[in-house]
């Protein structure tokens, strides 16, 4: 690993949308990693299928899918996320859906901060493969 992992305190003393901007990153590396896996495409095809996954529509939705899962402090980070104040919602999204999606992107730069690479792991191949099936 290319940073030093934080501490859950540390990572818990960021606000729940600096969590959100980290973590959109991180979620969108895991989705683009399961699209290059599925062979040689042109690019805007690539995007395309990204963009499927990529927003707070999806997002929500993959909250669904894994909240059931989900540990007491994973729950607790992403509501941080998800009731954290933000005026700017897209006018593509509800903003049910936009919330419940910084939430899911709060929880997944908070559980890559501290390091558990392997529970992001779990969880992503919990949505990706129910969106498949």
């Amino acid at each position: 690993m290319m940073y030093e992992i934080m501490t859950p305190a540390e990572a818990k003393a960021l606000g729940g949308l600096t969590l959100a901007f980290f973590g959109d990153s991180v979620y969108e590396v895991y989705v683009r990693e399961q699209i290059v896996k599925l062979g040689t495409m042109p690019v805007d095809k690539l995007h395309k299928k990204a963009v499927q996954y990529v927003n707070a529509g999806f997002q929500s939705y993959a909250y669904d899918i894994i909240a059931e899962q989900l540990t007491e402090e994973e729950t607790e980070i992403f509501k941080r996320g998800r009731n954290a104040t933000g005026n700017n919602v897209p006018r593509s999204s509800n903003p049910k859906d936009y919330r419940r999606a910084t939430g899911m992107e709060a929880l997944f730069g908070y559980l890559y901060l501290t390091g558990q690479n392997d529970r992001i792991k779990e969880l992503f191949e919990k949505i990706y493969t129910s969106e498949r099936t």
